[in-house]
């Protein structure tokens, strides 16, 4: 009788919780929310006519602008341009990096990217905790999504632009300055927040970095993640498409983007920019004046997606298959940036990694080298290696192989889909799967004559060409034009 009793109170007080939850989202979506965003949209045009200006100013979201990454020199590449073009636009760049001082960052760029700025206004948000990972260890995708509208509208709030661009993907902001800020919205996509990939990899069980063994060894869990995927896809195409300018970086972002967005009329393909005419015209150097040593370069930021483990079992296989004199003058270059403290313990790790597998001695990280260091180390280098799972484009993938490298990367993304020509008579580069395809094509391409390491070399950097800097930049503002017409005239 006692138990009856507890199961019922149990009962009546989960449909009371539930209950009490549901009335109050009812009041908070049709009153709350509607009477918050008539409130604030009222605010920002009273704003908008107090503060008329005679030029435009365009607002862009990056949070990470100091991370020294492929989507910052889009970023700064699109900067400089903008400067050319129209000088007397004003420039703001919300950024979350509260320790970097403007100067500070700019002589980052030049060193890093040697792309040298006119002064530019930041607008320091300090709520960028809300739109990182590490916070939301479940519903993660939809949590920072939500936490970047918290974040979006602080930096509203401290500065209302003309025109809003957001280099970073955070398509839930689109809506908040277009509906309630008023402004125009161009939206820059290096990788969409979620892809018809990621669905298939869920469907299929498949353990990844978004995607934890202990959901891909339940179809339960798979099934719930797969309906939460979808209903999220649904949400993320809505917001993306109150962009009223898309750009892409490369063919397979752009056919994800107008799966989801579906909005092809508006979306742009613009390959960002690679830093590719003093790469192709460095002298390629003999393996004599390289010390004897085949050097294999990785560059990536030490994100975990960039699957820097890989690299290290694929040094594991690449010495089980080789002689021993030939392994000693092997070495693996991983180069990358680090952002914060979570990828310097990712390089603590990779460092364990090589230690366990016994390869150490091989394998050696440079971080954070400038511009110039970087060019030394791909002189210096005879393979370029990538192997993240759909790298939306891979700008370093182009880098190595306009440096003079043959080059290998992941068969998926955009390497596939944009750079990477694999058939015989053009080939300008090789692509793998797995640490056992990646080693054998290594020990290939050393066993390959110099007369057809030099075919695929200059086929390589002929093919380049597409993705140079001045190939973006007028791309880039061919684009963007629209924005500025109705403005200056």
């Amino acid at each position: 009788m006692f138990s009856i009793h507890c199961i019922m109170d149990t009962i009546i007080k989960l449909v009371s919780l539930t209950l009490i939850l549901s009335t109050i989202t009812i009041i908070c979506l049709t009153i709350i929310i509607p009477i918050w965003i008539i409130y604030w949209r009222h605010v920002f045009k009273n704003r908008r006519k107090l503060n008329k200006k005679k030029n435009p100013s365009i607002g862009i979201f990056h949070p990470y602008c100091n991370a020294g990454g492929g989507g910052e020199r889009v970023l700064w590449s699109a900067i400089e341009a903008i400067q050319k073009e129209y000088s007397k636009v004003k420039i703001i760049v919300y950024t979350g990096d509260l320790d970097a001082h403007p100067e500070k960052m700019l002589n980052k760029v030049k060193s890093t990217f040697d792309i040298t700025l006119n002064p530019i206004e930041f607008i320091y948000l300090h709520r960028r905790k809300w739109i990182e990972a590490d916070c939301y260890p479940r519903l993660t995708l939809l949590a920072q999504s939500i936490g970047s509208i918290y974040l979006g509208f602080e930096a509203l709030k401290s500065y209302q632009p003309d025109i809003f661009i957001d280099t970073m993907g955070y398509a839930f902001t689109y809506p908040l300055f277009k509906y309630i800020g008023g402004c125009s919205i161009g939206s820059y996509t290096h990788y969409p927040t979620i892809s018809t990939d990621m669905l298939r990899h869920v469907y299929r069980r498949v353990e990844s970095h978004n995607n934890h063994r202990t959901i891909a060894r339940n179809p339960f869990l798979s099934g719930a993640k797969i309906l939460y995927y979808h209903l999220f896809a649904i949400l993320y195409g809505l917001m993306g498409s109150c962009a009223d300018i898309i750009m892409v970086n490369s063919s397979w972002t752009e056919e994800h983007i107008n799966a989801i967005w579906k909005c092809p009329l508006k979306t742009h393909r613009v390959y960002p920019p690679c830093d590719i005419v003093r790469l192709v015209n460095l002298p390629l150097l003999s393996n004599a004046e390289k010390g004897g040593v085949i050097r294999i370069i990785s560059v990536a930021q030490f994100r975990p997606e960039k699957n820097h483990q890989l690299m290290i079992r694929i040094m594991y296989e690449l010495r089980s298959i080789i002689k021993d004199d030939l392994w000693k003058n092997i070495k693996l270059v991983l180069v990358g940036s680090c952002r914060n403290d979570d990828d310097k313990n990712r390089v603590k790790d990779m460092q364990d990694l090589s230690k366990y597998f016994a390869v150490d001695e091989n394998v050696e990280f440079k971080l954070n080298l400038t511009y110039n260091e970087l060019i030394n180390e791909y002189q210096m280098s005879t393979i370029g290696i990538h192997t993240m799972w759909n790298e939306h484009f891979g700008i370093s993938v182009v880098e190595c192989m306009a440096a003079g490298l043959i080059t290998i990367a992941h068969d998926s993304g955009g390497p596939r889909s944009d750079i990477i020509e694999t058939q015989q008579g053009s080939q300008t580069g090789f692509l793998a799967w797995n640490a056992i395809e990646y080693a054998n094509i290594i020990k290939h391409i050393i066993s390959l004559s110099d007369d057809d390491k030099n075919n695929i070399i200059n086929a390589a950097r002929a093919s380049v060409s597409r993705f140079s800097c001045e190939t973006f930049e007028r791309e880039f503002l061919r684009t963007v034009a629209p924005f500025f017409r109705p403005k200056l005239e």
